[in-house]
């Protein structure tokens, strides 16, 4: 199930989120927010979250992972997941998987390939 969710929120003081999608899956959380720094600069924060119950029996807690991605790295890290998840289809797929290809040698494959489209 995924939420879009357009807010306006200061979190820290110094980070507006401007733009938010939910995706849940399974055990985890993930949360896709644009925010906004001191400089006005955009970027995308990816946060994990995963319900933490230790064995005791005491309070539940959340888990939470972030990474953060600048304007500058969107299309490198597209080029990046596209390759994996291409190469994890391939693997499903009885296909024997082959050695990475370096960024001179990498041919697209448009048919597993994943677009974004961000606009600044």
């Amino acid at each position: 199930m995924e939420d879009s969710v357009k807010k306006i929120q200061v979190e820290g003081g110094d980070k507006e989120i401007l733009y938010s999608k939910t995706i849940k899956a399974g055990k985890r959380i993930y949360y896709l927010d644009v925010k906004k720094n001191l400089k006005d600069d955009l970027f995308l924060a990816v946060t994990e979250s995963k319900k933490v119950q230790p064995k005791n029996g005491t309070q539940v807690s959340f888990e939470k992972h972030k990474i953060f991605l600048y304007k500058e790295d969107f299309d490198k890290f597209m080029d990046g997941m596209n390759d994996v998840i291409s190469y994890i289809k391939r693997c499903r797929a009885g296909e024997k998987p082959e050695e990475p290809a370096s960024d001179e040698d990498r041919q697209e494959d448009d048919s597993d390939e994943i677009k974004l489209n961000i606009e600044f």
